[in-house]
């Protein structure tokens, strides 16, 4: 008898605990929140809706802010807010001004700046050619992408880069290069290579593309930096150390978007992984923040020399600073849709006829499969299967290429298509694809099926 008293009074009990919520102590010692109390009429629903609202809320605040401690790679390092600075406010050279900040693509948030700067601003009153004005855009942290840590004089004490700093954009609402916020839009006006050439000391770069033995100098550097050019960056180079492609080229690829990816395997264009692997990856070898990234085909001398050498494979810090935010990461990502074209900016009728070849004759929902716009599963191909060059492929794992998800395809257009932007222009595309699998595409046909693309 006792026995099932027990059990009753063990039932009550955890009844109490799943309407009132609970907490625990979490591995830091502070008491975290399990979920909060709710009512009997939401139940686990309503828990359920407070965690998407405190997910969102987070994942944005990481997305468009959170440095990792990366500030200790970019500005204790290479020293680049020196160079931002500039000598006259205890920096090295001229500093960087808002219209030099402006013409290698970043961009900046009206919603952070004052009314009173904003009015000063469009009166004319703002001196553009100043690098002062770019540290007081700094301080308002309105600079997307970027984060000034300041000295009590107003000089910066150093600086770090966020998600952001590739992945926003902002709509020139204001003026070109200033409005509001785009989140997971592709950043084809950063010129990635232009800026990191900035830094005072590029010699820890240098060191870490020679651990293998080569004989690179800063100038090397520099001049490989100069072949990425807008909205390129090639992430891959600090692992195998191949800066340019067999015929000569730069071995860049472009910024890729991060909106649209709900539902989507793959999330690079040659699949490395998910969102949440390349978050991890990026936060901790391409910012150099400072947190924890286990990825042992990263251990393989041949294909990834440079990253065996440097136990990038296995990179473990304390405190980790980037693993507890890569949920609500993903989170918001996962989030951000991809955006609708505008009204006029494609022929409607055209796009009509566009769809039912792309989704009959052309084959192009074999692999771009609506409403998704790639294979659900795993959605990678051989190089040969798709007509071109390995090179790129080659670099990955799985030497294979993801059929890129197709919607928000007109916010991307600059820098042209494909991982590399071979391809100028979507009818180039097209044109690619109708001589590859022999498809026998007329002139209009072609053309529709560019406006049907325009249109996702």
């Amino acid at each position: 008898m006792r026995y099932w008293w027990k059990l009753l009074a063990g039932f009550v009990f955890l009844t109490a605990l799943s309407i009132a919520g609970y907490s625990r102590i979490g591995a830091n010692g502070a008491q975290e929140t399990q979920y909060q109390a709710v009512s009997s009429r939401d139940g686990f629903d309503g828990v359920i809706r407070q965690n998407v609202g405190q997910m969102i809320t987070e994942g944005k605040q990481t997305f468009r802010f959170d440095t990792f401690g990366d500030e200790a790679f970019w500005g204790d390092t290479l020293h680049l807010h020196q160079a931002i600075e500039g000598a006259t406010f205890g920096g090295v050279g001229q500093g960087v001004d808002p219209s030099t900040a402006l013409a290698v693509g970043l961009k900046v948030d009206v919603d952070a700046l004052p009314e009173n700067l904003v009015q000063a601003l469009r009166e004319g009153t703002v001196n553009l050619h100043d690098p002062a004005t770019t540290l007081a855009l700094l301080k308002l942290n309105s600079v997307v992408g970027v984060t000034g840590s300041f000295n009590s004089n107003g000089s910066l004490r150093s600086m770090g880069i966020q998600c952001a700093f590739c992945h926003s954009t902002v709509d020139d609402s204001f003026a070109p290069g200033i409005g509001r916020r785009l989140d997971g839009w592709a950043n084809r006006d950063l010129n990635v290579g232009a800026i990191v050439s900035l830094a005072p000391n590029l010699q820890p770069v240098v060191d870490l593309l020679n651990s293998t033995g080569g004989h690179l100098t800063v100038n090397d550097l520099k001049s490989v930096l100069a072949t990425w050019g807008p909205g390129k960056f090639d992430a891959e180079v600090f692992l195998d150390g191949k800066a340019l492609r067999p015929d000569g080229k730069s071995a860049a690829t472009l910024i890729p978007p991060a909106f649209g990816l709900v539902g989507v395997n793959l999330h690079t264009w040659t699949g490395w992984g998910s969102v949440t692997h390349w978050n991890a990856f990026v936060a901790n070898l391409e910012m150099h923040g400072k947190g924890t990234f286990f990825d042992p085909r990263l251990n393989d001398p041949m294909r990834f020399p440079i990253a065996a050498t440097n136990g990038f494979g296995n990179v473990r810090n304390d405190p980790d600073l980037i693993t507890s935010k890569l949920g609500p990461l993903q989170f918001y990502q996962l989030g951000i849709p991809a955006p609708k074209p505008r009204k006029g900016s494609f022929d409607e009728e055209a796009a009509e006829r566009g769809k039912a070849l792309f989704n009959g004759t052309a084959r192009c929902a074999t692999c771009h499969v609506p409403p998704l716009f790639t294979e659900p599963g795993w959605n990678m191909h051989t190089p040969s299967e798709i007509g071109v060059d390995d090179f790129q492929a080659n670099r990955a794992p799985d030497k294979r290429y993801r059929t890129s998800p197709l919607k928000g395809l007109w916010t991307h257009q600059t820098g042209g298509f494909y991982h590399d932007g071979r391809f100028a222009t979507l009818s180039d595309v097209v044109e690619h694809y109708n001589s590859f699998f022999v498809l026998g595409l007329g002139q209009q046909e072609k053309t529709a099926l560019v406006e049907y693309l325009k249109s996702l």
